[in-house]
């Protein structure tokens, strides 16, 4: 301090963080700085004047407020300070001297922080000023600290600094203070008004010091206060009337025994801002109120008022505040003022002991009012509480004098109200409960006799609600209880009279709960409760009647209620209950309403459509509630009878069908509940309910009428719930009746367009759709229970198949989804007895099995349900019992993944696992029905389903496939029929595999099965045939089979062409023309080459040998159609089947897959095909392929000619004429020499010279001779051998058209010039001999071979023949000189080489000469002058030939050829001349 006070010299302007510094100590030791003071303020105040700088006046102040403030705290604490002599006057004197420096020039400083430093050290400063001075500046002071408000000071502490000066000013009794105690309120209450919206902390310090300001006045001035803040409460202001009600309440709070006398003026004042709709003067008029109840206010005479304002609070809603319309921006909301009178109102109830009196039995007003429901809680709650008080103080107090207390509500309308406000499992604020408890403390006052009832029931309810978790769901059965409750009460009660009464209030009370639906259905029941429980009839018809004419019908709930209580009541009163109905019908009311006029005018509220409506529900409750040995025979005499009377409506006697929907509606609900009604009854085994029939075709005609585009009505649903009741009752219906209602529910619901899920908007129809889809199982299930046996449910499936495949998922969905809703039900309601065959099971699954492979997961999931639950069935009809669990089954379970799984493969991989599963547990006769049925999911218009179907047919067949020997043709059928029902692509290679699959399990029935089907084959039989021929080892099986069937039998039959005709013809025999057409098909595959080359030289023989056989057969007249052709088109092409042409394109296919296509295409280019197809050129054809062979492939020729050697010794003439020619072609090759064996061949080729077949002979000399072009070099050595055969075949005898001899003479021309001379001299001269009679023949080709064959042989004429050939020669000249005329050019040539070979021999050299210059093959020859110079030389040369020379041209004169009979004469004319 020494240290400090060295730095403050007088005279001397001490630093700013000296006097900062002392101002702090002063506040931080009081005891140790305030004895300095005294000294210290008095080196400062000269100060005072040397400080010019505004930050040292600030620190100043600040300085002079601490030293003011810890001298009071000094002097507020003298008992315990160092120097308890120290007195205010030790620095009065001082601290006025800084004062007047202060007030007076620091305080209009310009600068904002000095004017607020200087008010802040005021404040503090007027406590220590001496009284007088105080006095005297008090007129000037306050004036001048209010008008800072106006300036931009923090008004904090300017208010604090006021609230100082108030209190010093109050202290000294000034009486200064009094005239300016206007200013200063106005000032103050401005202020408050505007830190109403206290959002600063700053603005909550300042209202808090104002606060304090009005309790200082408040304490000296009260009347003067109130005088000024009452008038206050009629301003418009909001602001105005919060900031003057929370003034009030800080004076009720502060000054309460002022205020004691003040109590009727307060609250008549108050009343005003009562009416004021501000939520922000709301909330601070609450807080009045609790302040009001804790100083007695509400025990005033108006404190009901105070008390029904905050009930009226409690009651607000948020739908209010939308409605309210304020030109602010209200950040206190109606909630928040409700949760803040709720909280009030419990508050003072349970924690004032003073307002018990007034809130008992007050309270209880507001529970009966409707107005007041929102308010029920708390002030069940409060009373509750109450109530709970007086039971304390004694029953006696707990008591309510109603003489008394007019005012309150009577024990039956209090009983009803908080009964019917608990009905509620969900009221949000805890409305239930509160009605329950204060119902158990008010039971003394509701009647005596049931305490002991209530006291066991009430808890156990209460407990309820607070273990209420699904509220909807447990509604109904909360609602049951509480009727039960109801009920035991009346029973404990036993007074008619009270019941009565309570019964007439019930009804009383309906028109309150006109918006509440729920409590209004609730009140209902009560009423037909207490109504049940009257035994006063006459009340009790008194009270029905009332009920009917003061309903209001158009509303739902009303006509519902009513129909409620009616049923409730004939529980007990079933005579009444009826006969008010059928009065109702007769009354007043209803004949109004019926009149003619009434039913042809426009009527757009539908008054009789609705009371209809409501009556005839009122039966329909009946028929539940009463009690059904009593309803039984009622039902069809008074109950339907009277409710069609209602429904219908007859004009002029002509019955007119109703359009209203609710009234339809409640005809539906009505028959539900009768049929309801009559299933729960015992006796409804043996009731015969005759009007079943009309009633369920009146809700089939009903269901005929819904649209099946929306879903807009709960009708669909009604409808089937009352016939899945109906449906139970006997007697059953008939098969007609029972197709026609399920066709008619299905196609009522199925096509609804689906539903989304999860949509607020769609949330209605959802639940709607579920209920509707419910009902619809129950229906189907109870007309199942009717005939639990495998038909029935085949019946079923039957009419819901189209649905299962539809092309719409939705649809397919709902159809799986109720396959395995029934099939569950089946398993569990099945009760064998004995085992017995489920022989329909692979029917089932056959149907549904492609389906897990469906676009929608849901619709998977729900066909491996039903395969499940199938498998279980049959598993109970083998005998298992029904807890029984079978592993393969169970593993069903866990493929639900895999169906999940969106990938097809996946799919596809659970499907053969299904499939696995199946077959395993699928009984042996089955097998096939599940396959059969299985192929119409083929067809399926979803692709996936219909691969699934593959899948599962496939597994199946690989699994269990070696079972179905016998069905194989049976599977073959029904796959050619898919076929031709479903041509798509994947179709097709599913049955190729189900065809494979079953080839190689049972190949040869297989083909056979195919073999059967009639010809031609259609596109489905051609692809079966190709299947077979993907895998070589089986279609090795394949060919070696059809080869089988193909030469098993005779190729042809001799059938007559016709019944009028003796001639025949050739048939080919059936099956191996249908072999011979299988093996195009296969053939016709490259997936079949390796089998082909495995099986080539079988294969070709065999199809070469078909098609010798096929030439010029006909088709047989049956083709094997054993069904009907599918059009005209195909019929057509079975006219065009040609046998021939099958073979041959069956061999052009072999070639090809065997890897000859040269071959087939060389002999396509040589036109080899064609004639293949032609009887007479047919062996050319043949001869065409064999040097294509030979060409191309002759590896492969060896193992052919084995076989075809064989089948020269064929019975059928063509076999033999086609191996004779292919082989004879083959000897022409020399290529083949590292392949065949000659001498066999040849040896071959002469034994067929003895062959009854001329072809044969005729292409057998052609092979023999073919070898003097392949193999020249055996000709000289086999050259005797080959002449024999050449000399006899021209002495063929069995050749009247000489085909042998020519084909001998021109073979045997090639032949001479590879023979010995030696060979040929014994043969030469028999061949001149033999060959001169066909120079002259008619046929060219003989008379051209014989001629070239004569000038051949001329080569041999040395030796011992000379003489002999030269004879020849001479006989043979003239021919060949007159047939240089002949009229074809070969013969003219043959004729030219014939005279050039023969010219030698005649030992003419001028005739050799003139014959080599003129007889040139391609010249023209000028025959006159050649004839000239040859009978020149003839002349000349053998004068003595010439006589014969000319009785040779006299033979000629008859020639057939003009041109030879005229050269004849022309020959002698040269010779005679």
């Amino acid at each position: 301090m020494e240290e400090i006070l060295l730095k403050f010299q007088p005279g001397i302007l001490p630093h700013f963080f000296i006097m900062q510094t002392l101002a702090n100590l002063s506040m931080a030791n009081v005891f140790g700085m305030v004895p300095f003071l005294n000294s210290i303020l008095g080196t400062m105040l000269p100060m005072l004047g040397m400080v010019k700088q505004d930050p040292m006046k600030a620190v100043f102040c600040v300085a002079l407020q601490h030293f003011s403030e810890s001298i009071q705290e000094y002097l507020a604490n003298l008992d315990k300070a160092p120097d308890p002599t120290v007195r205010k006057d030790t620095f009065s004197s001082d601290l006025f001297s800084a004062y007047d420096v202060l007030f007076n020039n620091w305080l209009q400083n310009r600068e904002c922080k000095v004017r607020l430093a200087v008010v802040e050290a005021l404040g503090p400063m007027s406590h220590l000023l001496p009284n007088e001075k105080l006095e005297e500046q008090l007129a000037r002071l306050l004036p001048g600290i209010l008008s800072l408000y106006k300036k931009n000071v923090e008004p904090f502490y300017v208010t604090k600094s006021l609230c100082q000066i108030l209190e010093s000013a109050v202290s000294n009794e000034s009486r200064t203070l009094e005239p300016q105690i206007d200013s200063v309120l106005s000032v103050l209450h401005t202020q408050i008004c505007s830190s109403t919206e206290a959002l600063t902390q700053m603005l909550v310090r300042n209202r808090n010091e104002i606060l304090r300001c009005f309790t200082v006045l408040a304490s000296i001035f009260p009347d003067h206060l109130l005088s000024y803040l009452l008038p206050k409460m009629e301003a418009n202001n909001p602001k105005v009337r919060m900031g003057t009600l929370i003034i009030l309440k800080q004076v009720i709070n502060s000054a309460a025994p002022l205020m004691e006398v003040k109590k009727p003026l307060i609250l008549a004042a108050v009343r005003q801002p009562l009416q004021d709709t501000s939520n922000r003067v709301r909330k601070v008029m609450v807080q009045l109120i609790s302040t009001m109840a804790h100083h007695g206010y509400l025990e005033q005479p108006g404190g009901e008022v105070m008390v029904e304002y905050l009930i009226r609070l409690c009651c607000l809603s948020s739908e209010t505040s939308l409605r309210r319309q304020n030109s602010e921006l209200e950040e206190v909301t109606e909630e928040s003022v409700r949760r803040i009178s709720i909280n009030t109102l419990y508050l003072i109830s349970t924690t004032v002991e003073r307002v018990t009196n007034v809130l008992w039995p007050y309270l209880l007003e507001f529970v009966v009012p409707i107005q007041f429901t929102n308010a029920l809680t708390p002030v069940c709650k409060s009373l509750v509480h109450l109530g709970q008080k007086k039971q304390e103080e004694g029953m006696e107090k707990l008591l309510i004098n109603y003489n008394v207390n007019v005012n309150l509500p009577s024990p039956h309308a209090l009983f009803t109200r908080l009964l019917v406000v608990s009905a509620s499992l969900d009221p949000g604020d805890g409305r239930n409960a509160a009605a329950l408890r204060l119902l158990s403390v008010m039971q003394i006052n509701i009647h005596p006799t049931t305490g002991q009832f209530w006291e066991q029931e009430i808890p156990p309810l209460l407990e309820y609600l607070e273990g209420v978790t699904e509220k909807p769901h447990q509604q109904p059965v909360w609602e049951e209880r509480l009727l039960k409750f109801l009920v035991g009460s009346l029973q404990a009660v036993s007074d008619d009279v009270w019941i009565c009464q309570l019964s007439q209030e019930m009804r009383k009370q309906l028109n309150n709960y006109n918006n509440s639906a729920l409590e209004k259905n609730f009140l209902y029941k009560c009423i037909g409760s207490s109504l049940g429980a009257c035994a006063n009839r006459e009340l009790v018809r008194k009270e029905l009647q009332e009920l009917l004419t003061s309903a209001r019908y158009q509303d739902e709930t009303d006509r519902e209620g009513l129909a409620v209580a009616f049923g409730i009541c004939s529980t007990h009163h079933l005579d009444d209950s009826l006969d008010k109905l059928s009065e109702f019908l007769k009354s007043d009311i209803m004949k109004k309403n019926t009149g003619i006029f009434n039913l042809f005018k426009d009527r757009a509220d539908g008054d009789l459509e609705k009371i209809k409506s409501a009556l005839i529900l009122c039966y329909g409750y009946v028929a539940v509630y009463a009690p059904i040995e009593l309803v039984l025979p009622r039902i069809e005499s008074d109950i339907l009878r009277n409710v069609f009377l209602y429904f219908h409506t007859k004009v002029l006697g002509i019955k007119v069908e109703p359009k209203d929907l609710t009234l339809k509606l409640c005809l539906i609900r009505s028959i539900s509940m009768i049929g309801l009604a009559i299933c729960s009854s015992s006796q409804a085994g043996f009731f015969h309910f005759s009007r079943k029939s009309e009633l369920i075709l009146q809700l089939v005609e009903f269901l005929k009428l819904e649209p099946v585009d929306s879903l807009k009505s709960a009708l669909r649903h009604r409808a089937l719930t009352a016939c899945s009741y109906l449906v139970k009752l006997e007697p059953p219906l008939s098969d007609a009746d029972k197709a026609e209602m399920i066709n008619t529910a299905l196609s009522c619901v199925f096509p609804l367009p689906p539903i989304s899920t999860g949509n607020v908007g769609e949330l209605h129809k959802e639940t709607l759709y579920a209920d509707t889809m419910e009902a619809l199982k129950d229906l189907l299930r109870g007309l199942l229970f009717w005939n639990i046996t495998p038909q029935g449910l085949e019946e079923m499936f039957r009419i819901l198949d189209p649905w299962i495949r539809s092309r719409k998922e939705h649809e397919r969905e709902r159809a799986l989804e109720m396959s395995s809703s029934l099939l569950k039900f089946y398993l569990h309601k099945l009760n064998v007895n004995c085992v017995v065959s489920f022989h329909n099971l692979g029917i089932l699954i056959g149907r549904l099995s492609p389906r897990c492979s469906d676009s929608l997961a849901s619709i998977r999931q729900h066909t491996l349900d039903c395969i499940y639950y199938l498998l279980y069935i049959q598993m109970r009809y083998e005998g298992f019992a029904p807890d029984h669990k079978d592993d393969q089954v169970e593993k069903l379970q866990t493929l639900r993944d895999g169906l999940l799984n969106p990938d097809s493969s996946v799919l596809f991989h659970t499907c053969f696992d299904i499939a696995m599963i199946i077959g395993r547990r699928l009984p042996p006769e089955q097998l096939t029905s599940l396959l059969f049925n299985t192929f119409t999911g083929l067809s399926d218009p979803d692709i996936n389903c219909s691969r699934a179907a593959t899948v599962m047919i496939n597994s199946l067949l690989k699994d269990r496939g070696t079972i179905l020997l016998a069905k194989v043709p049976d599977i073959i059928l029904r796959v050619q029929e898919q076929l031709e029902e479903t041509p798509e692509e994947h179709v097709r290679k599913a049955a190729v595999q189900t065809v494979y699959i079953l080839a190689t399990q049972h190949v040869k029935v297989v083909v056979s099965s195919l073999l059967s089907s009639p010809l031609p084959y259609d596109s489905e039989m051609v692809t079966l045939w190709q299947a077979l021929s993907s895998d070589p080892p089986l279609t090795s099986q394949v060919l070696n089979i059809l080869l089988e069937k193909m030469t098993g039998d005779v190729p042809y039959k001799e059938c007559k062409t016709s019944l009028l005709s003796s001639a025949s013809g050739r048939v080919a025999t059936l099956q191996p023309l249908a072999a011979t057409c299988a093996l195009r098909e296969v053939l016709s595959q490259p997936k079949s080459s390796p089998a082909v080359q495995e099986f080539y030289a079988q294969l070709f023989v065999a199809l070469l040998l078909r098609v010798s056989c096929m030439v010029g057969v006909q088709l047989p007249k049956n083709l094997g159609a054993t069904k009907d052709r599918k059009n005209t088109s195909q019929n057509q092409s079975s006219r065009n089947l040609d046998p021939c042409s099958s073979a041959v394109e069956a061999l052009t296919f072999m070639l090809i897959q065997g890897g000859s296509e040269e071959v087939a295409l060389s002999v396509m280019a040589d036109g080899g095909w064609e004639k293949m197809k032609k009887e007479d050129t047919h062996h050319i054809g043949v001869t065409s392929l064999s040097s294509s062979m030979v060409r191309y492939a002759g590896p492969k020729l060896p193992e052919i000619i084995k076989k075809l050697q064989l089948a020269q010794s064929s019975a059928y003439d063509n076999q033999r004429v086609t191996a004779t020619a292919f082989l004879a072609q083959l000897l022409q090759s020399s290529e083949l020499g590292d392949f065949i064996f000659l001498e066999p061949l040849m040896d071959n080729m002469t034994s067929r010279l003895k062959d009854s077949n001329v072809t044969v002979r005729m292409l057998a000399i052609r092979g023999l001779g073919n070898i003097a072009s392949g193999y020249p070099e055996k000709v000289r050595k086999h050259g005797s051998q080959l002449l024999t055969a050449m000399i006899s075949a021209m002495d063929d005898r069995e050749d009247p058209d000489h085909i042998v001899t020519q084909e001998a003479m021109s073979n045997l021309s090639r032949l001479l010039p590879h023979v010995q001379e030696s060979d040929m001299h014994s043969f030469l001269i028999h061949t001149a001999i033999r060959i001169r009679p066909f120079f002259d023949h008619e046929r060219e080709e003989l008379r051209r071979s014989s001629i070239i064959l004569f000038g051949n042989l001329t080569k041999f004429s040395s030796g011992n023949g000379e003489e002999t050939l030269f004879e020849q020669i001479v006989n043979g000249l003239v021919t060949l000189l007159l047939h240089l005329q002949d009229p074809k050019p070969d013969v003219v040539k043959a004729c030219k080489f014939a005279l050039q070979m023969c010219a030698p021999s005649l030992n003419n050299q001028g005739l050799a000469d003139m014959f080599t210059s003129h007889l040139h093959p391609e010249r023209g020859l000028h025959y006159g002058e050649f004839m000239n110079n040859v009978c020149k030389h003839l002349l000349l040369g053998y004068p003595d030939l010439i006589p014969r020379l000319i009785q040779t041209n006299i033979s000629y004169f008859k020639s057939i050829w003009p041109d030879i009979r005229a050269a004849a004469p022309l020959f002698i004319g040269i010779f005679c001349y």
